[in-house]
């Protein structure tokens, strides 16, 4: 069994734009940083998502499944076997009644959008993500003391034998930045959300009010990973960076932020290597200051 087989009858499977091979993750992640992946696949159907999940188990080739790239960071030498993408190509929304569907490439904005014009709240704190819904659910992202397990009715997903699998709130098992999607290597179909009825001008207000607060404070305006350390109980990340003086570090192209400490950006040209480094350096310099331990929430895969 080998990586050309299950390379050639993905090929047969799907549309031809979708399967490409030795592709620049730096293309697929927020970051703009990654070598690149022997095998990029794009899915647009449920069964083009379940045929190549069975494929590659088939061939028992090594599986990296990512969305819209926003919370990665992927090594220099790029990503060996398949990696599967469900991005715009699998990104419809729709609502009934008090729920909402989105699948699992929709980006998080656009769902907390939606959910908006449609008059429910709940997800106003999410306006602001950069991923998209299949990310978020895998990470159980937050924002603005919101998180989107608060939401979450029912996952689909599909495992790697190629079945569909559905999980309630509780079987998807949701802690800080973690589900049960990080453990059992489901792939991540669709979300159904449970919201509440609202006043649709407050819901826009509340979204536009945190919209705003998030670009006067984040860097938005070069290319990262989003918040690259988990908070640390009892303190910010960012806070403690700062009171460190590392706002401006620089390695390479690999800088932390001198907007809010607690992103590092990709100044132009930054490697996967110089984001190691400076987190390295980071770490470091804040335990020998405040005695705190930082842990990264950026997800780093490939390899070095």
């Amino acid at each position: 069994m080998s990586l050309q087989e299950c390379i050639n009858e993905l090929k047969q499977a799907l549309p031809q734009e979708a399967v490409l091979l030795d592709e620049p993750m730096a293309k697929h992640t927020t970051f703009k940083i990654g070598g690149p992946a022997d095998c990029f696949v794009m899915p647009s159907t449920i069964d083009e998502a379940v045929t190549v999940i069975k494929t590659i188990h088939k061939y028992n080739v090594p599986l990296t499944m990512i969305g819209n790239g926003s919370n990665l960071l992927v090594m220099d030498k790029g990503i060996r076997g398949v990696v599967v993408n469900l991005n715009e190509r699998f990104s419809k929304i729709e609502q009934k009644g008090n729920l909402v569907y989105a699948q699992c490439g929709a980006l998080m904005a656009d769902v907390s959008k939606f959910a908006g014009s449609c008059s429910l709240t709940g997800l106003e704190f999410a306006v602001g993500i950069p991923g998209s819904i299949g990310g978020c659910i895998f990470m159980n992202a937050g924002a603005y003391d919101g998180e989107i397990k608060n939401a979450v009715k029912s996952v689909t997903a599909v495992d790697k034998n190629g079945k569909l699998v559905h999980y309630t709130k509780e079987e998807a098992q949701f802690g800080y930045r973690h589900s049960i999607f990080q453990d059992n290597g489901d792939l991540i179909l669709e979300v159904e959300l449970e919201l509440a009825f609202g006043d649709k001008e407050a819901i826009e207000a509340k979204m536009a009010d945190l919209t705003t607060r998030r670009e006067a404070k984040q860097p938005l305006e070069l290319p990262s990973a989003g918040s690259t350390f988990k908070r640390p109980p009892g303190y910010f990340a960012g806070t403690l960076i700062d009171q460190t003086g590392l706002k401006g570090l620089t390695v390479g192209g690999a800088q932390v932020s001198t907007k809010h400490a607690g992103f590092v950006v990709n100044i132009g040209g930054a490697t996967a290597q110089n984001v190691l480094d400076l987190i390295a350096q980071v770490q470091q310099r804040v335990y020998e200051k405040h005695g705190v331990k930082l842990y990264p929430e950026v997800k780093m895969i490939g390899e070095q």
